[in-house]
């Protein structure tokens, strides 16, 4: 120790001084309007175009078609580097990019998404019974 005067007028300084950290996770944060979290999906928007999938640089996200309007998806928030890439990428603005950062989990299988589309609503008949073609 060379100057030991200059780190005790260095220590009694900051004493007086407000923290610059925050007391997370006591104290909730804020994150900013543009920030990029959370991948949220529409499956009512996707019309399975799949650019997503293909702009994706860490091949995150695996969007699968079951039948006509009936898409699901699937995304690795372990392989995700969360670069919204996906979000500026779909016409239909199905992928949203949410403020959700606190995503620590015990195993990878916690941190894969899945969207399921909703079931399809069965055909109505008529109370009279099926109509009939003459």
């Amino acid at each position: 120790m060379k100057r030991p005067g200059k780190m005790i007028r260095q220590v009694l300084s900051s004493a007086f001084r407000k923290p610059a950290t925050v007391r997370y996770p006591h104290v909730k944060v804020q994150m900013p309007e543009n920030f990029r979290g959370k991948l949220k999906f529409d499956p009512g928007k996707c019309i399975c175009c799949k650019l997503c999938m293909h702009d994706c640089p860490t091949a995150a996200i695996t969007i699968i078609k079951r039948d006509d309007k009936q898409i699901d998806a699937e995304i690795d928030l372990s392989r995700c580097i969360y670069c919204a890439q996906c979000v500026d990428s779909c016409p239909k603005d199905a992928l949203e990019a949410t403020r959700e950062f606190e995503l620590a989990a015990l195993s990878r299988q916690k941190l894969k998404a899945v969207f399921h589309a909703p079931p399809a609503k069965p055909q109505e008949t008529p109370p009279n019974g099926p109509e009939k073609k003459p």
